[in-house]
């Protein structure tokens, strides 16, 4: 690639932890946000595990795309293999991506691998909030987790509807009986 660009759809929006010389939001064809990883350690146990966002096959995602800085590609390379392989539950796929304006760029992504043992499968927005609900895990409750990713998107003016209705759903079951 003449130029490397990086596709963050979850926390990596707003966080990147690396050098970039741009960056735009951005629209991923074919792959689509999705509650599809099993947490065993952030968001929840080995015995009760939460779940968190990966790009899982279909529709598309909107999210942010970065530009990496001339000269830190390998350490930003490095440092994402890093922070996204840890359990190996992602695949590093280059994939195109439509920035906003219509510029088209090809962008590192990490896509779930759905062979492995932590992928939850395509849940619906009920079945999620279900789990994420009452998971835990060492970085706190699942549904902060959820929450706090949108409120990040909405900030960014990104729109999810399939996340929303989990946190609805989310919302709706810590409400007392009446």
């Amino acid at each position: 690639m003449d130029e490397f660009w990086v596709f963050g759809y979850g926390s990596l929006m707003w966080n990147p932890g690396f050098d970039y010389a741009e960056r735009s939001q951005g629209q991923l064809f074919g792959y689509r946000r999705s509650l599809c990883v099993r947490s065993w350690v952030h968001r929840g146990t080995q015995e009760k595990p939460g779940l968190v966002l990966g790009l899982d096959r279909g529709g598309s995602c909107r999210g942010m795309a970065f530009k990496v800085t001339a000269g830190q590609e390998a350490a930003t390379l490095a440092y994402l293999r890093e922070r996204e392989l840890v359990t190996n539950v992602y695949l590093e796929r280059t994939l195109p991506v439509l920035l906003t304006g219509g510029r088209k760029v090809r962008a590192l992504a990490y896509v779930i691998d759905r062979g492995h043992t932590q992928y939850a499968g395509s849940l619906d927005a009920l079945d999620a909030a279900e789990v994420v609900s009452t998971a835990e895990g060492r970085s706190g409750p699942n549904d902060a987790y959820v929450f706090n990713t949108l409120t990040h998107m909405h900030d960014m003016g990104i729109r999810d509807q399939w996340l929303e209705a989990v946190a609805t759903e989310v919302r709706r079951r810590a409400q007392p009986l009446a």
